[in-house]
């Protein structure tokens, strides 16, 4: 007995470090991080686990792993999380806590950004919309009814975070407060010290806490907060020396670290896709790293919107984001290596030993080929499917919000008042489509309204007959001060002038039963409501293809205008080549089937290309020639 406890207390000396407690904070004397008593520096990349499928997690974080990063940083969307006050979603591409796991497994440290806001170009900036039920509220604020919100979700994330924290023994090393809360206007002192004490409850006193801000006095200003480490961001045409120098008049001790240096950008509808050089890129990095600095790169691997969860800005008018989120990053929106990641690797290298084996390879992409698709009809004539429930009857349109239905499309019906034989005026007079609107009378499509860009269309018909306005929400603004972006008609149309009133409103869930199998079998085959032979407006079609083997692969649909595709029920995305630049979407091989017929619904909201066709290609086109808005 007396031999081992000798043994145990010799290794205690020789090794102390073997039995300490893991430990990772600030040195202000040193300006470094200390990972378990040593200087340490961290080189990180974004990825976004809501914008990838989990099938796809371990394969994107070992490639990042490859390229020799020692950390990934992650958001978690608030919105994508808690769908409704108090009902929380953490199962299959939710698992917030499997990806983490993984992470830990190829021993990636982690620097998480839970929010409550995240910006990241999704929607709302990742703040649920139900928040908006209460009209008023001014969010990112001491607003008490925001911060009741805020205080209830922390108290279900932060405590799944607390036991991974790396002085914990888990891998996650650093948490930030809030996000870039100086580019907001508010600058709402008493709103971020509430934040900190919440972190600091349910974190513990030793987690390391940041905030992350641009590169300019005035966001640092409002931005940072005594006792959270302030960081900054900024790309690789900024001036490292001249960023970081600014950060030292409001940190003047402590590691220095750029949260955000940015391996490319976002593409908007109808601008060109943005691109940045793998050169540009990799000198810059070289700059910071040469300082000394620690770094996040974002985006390392950018993913997709799916479904409706793009966001979008507002730079004197409304700018949606694409579905791609491709970002011209080191590994592409399908998770494959790019000349910039050789690039990137090669500077790592310089500064941390690069793990040595083969790179894993470009997953399978595959030309599956022509799909041939049949009309199944109108949207309209399928309300029965899409709004079981009773509409709501209302003098003046109401909202999204008041409706309670967040994401998609909404019909207003109304009736057109008097006969219009010569052609007349529908107008939105105060801008209040948000955000693009199809209109039908009498079943026959009249045209668009957009938000920002088209107000009036001109119209014919006879009074009495169905005026249908499908409002589709294009995503919500993320970024900036118009937070609060109400979705649906947020004001009144007008008839040659006259206000329109006494709408039925129908909130539509198109998910629910194409995910169940809509509208693929038995008679929902059948062509229903008028058989009008024009293909325009918003209809569906469906179509099937089989693959003996699954990969990968990209959605063309040539000619056709714009609109929303689901594969085997799972929502791929918004497509508009019309606007560009992006042309094709991303289908994962994870959805697909080898073994059944694999289902395609399409929502045309437009007009539908005689034929009929999609294509399933190889390679994404995603800087396709765009119509400039």
């Amino acid at each position: 007995m007396g031999g081992r406890l000798l043994c145990l207390l010799l290794m205690g000396t020789l090794c102390p470090r073997a039995w300490a407690d893991p430990s990772f904070a600030i040195d202000y004397d040193r300006n470094c991080f200390k990972k378990d008593g040593t200087c340490f520096r961290y080189i990180s990349g974004s990825v976004h686990y809501f914008r990838i499928p989990a099938a796809y997690w371990r394969d994107r974080l070992l490639k990042m792993y490859m390229t020799g990063l020692n950390a990934i940083q992650v958001y978690v969307p608030w919105n994508y999380h808690e769908p409704q006050p108090g009902l929380y979603a953490f199962q299959g591409d939710r698992d917030l806590e499997r990806f983490l796991d993984l992470t830990s497994e190829l021993g990636l440290l982690v620097i998480i950004r839970p929010g409550p806001y995240i910006c990241s170009e999704w929607d709302m900036g990742g703040l649920p919309a139900w928040l908006l039920n209460k009209k008023d509220i001014a969010l990112r604020s001491s607003d008490p009814d925001y911060l009741n919100a805020v205080d209830s979700w922390m108290s279900v994330l932060l405590p799944k975070l607390r036991p991974r924290l790396y002085n914990n023994g888990g891998n996650i090393i650093s948490v930030q407060v809030e996000n870039e809360y100086g580019s907001f206007p508010a600058c709402d002192y008493d709103y971020m010290r509430h934040l900190h004490k919440i972190f600091r409850l349910y974190l513990g006193d030793e987690v390391v806490l940041f905030t992350t801000d641009g590169n300019t006095h005035n966001e640092l200003k409002c931005g940072t907060l005594q006792g959270i480490h302030a960081t900054v961001d900024f790309g690789p045409a900024d001036n490292a020396t001249k960023s970081f120098e600014l950060l030292r008049r409001f940190q003047p001790t402590g590691p220095l670290v750029n949260s955000e240096y940015y391996t490319g950008w976002l593409d908007y509808w109808g601008q060109n896709h943005s691109s940045s050089s793998a050169q540009l890129v990799s000198r810059g990095l070289q700059d910071i790293l040469e300082m000394g600095a620690s770094v996040n790169m974002y985006m390392f691997e950018g993913g997709t919107n799916f479904g409706y969860w793009n966001g979008a800005d507002f730079k004197k008018k409304y700018l949606p984001i694409t579905t791609s989120y491709d970002y011209d990053a080191p590994l592409t929106e399908a998770g494959d290596p790019t000349e910039k990641l050789l690039a990137i690797r090669a500077v790592i290298s310089k500064f941390l030993s690069v793990p040595l084996g083969p790179f894993p390879p470009p997953s399978p992409k595959y030309d599956y080929g022509v799909v041939k698709l049949q009309k199944v009809g109108n949207l309209a004539d399928f309300l029965d499917i899409f709004s079981p429930g009773c509409p709501t009857v209302t003098q003046y349109p109401i909202t999204f919000e008041d409706a309670k239905q967040y994401f998609g499309f909404m019909l207003y019906r109304t009736r057109l008042p008097w006969d219009t034989p010569d052609i007349t005026s529908l107008t939105d007079p105060f801008n209040g489509v948000h955000d693009r609107a199809y209109v039908t009378i009498d079943g026959s499509f009249a045209g668009v309204l957009e938000r920002d860009h088209i107000r009036t269309i001109n119209v014919t018909g006879s009074a009495g007959e169905w005026l249908d306005v499908l409002v589709e929400n294009m995503g919500r603004i993320n970024f900036g001060s118009y937070l609060s972006d109400f979705k649906g008609l947020v004001s009144n149309l007008t008839l040659a002038g006259d206000l329109l009133k006494d709408w039925v409103v129908y909130p539509l869930n198109i998910d629910g039963p194409v995910a169940e199998g809509w509208p693929h079998g038995g008679e929902n085959n059948i062509l229903r409501g008028p058989k009008i032979e024009s293909n325009t407006g918003p209809t569906f079609y469906m179509g099937t293809f089989q693959t003996a083997a699954r990969g990968d692969t990209f959605l063309k649909l040539t000619n056709w205008r714009k609109g929303q595709v689901w594969i085997n029920g799972f929502n791929v995305g918004r497509y508009w080549p019309a606007r560009g630049p992006q042309v094709t979407l991303y289908v994962p091989g994870s959805i697909l089937s080898t073994k059944d017929y694999n289902n395609v619904t399409v929502l045309e909201l437009e007009s539908a290309p005689s034929g009929f066709r999609a294509f399933l290609i190889d390679r994404p086109i995603l800087n396709g020639t765009s119509q400039a808005v």
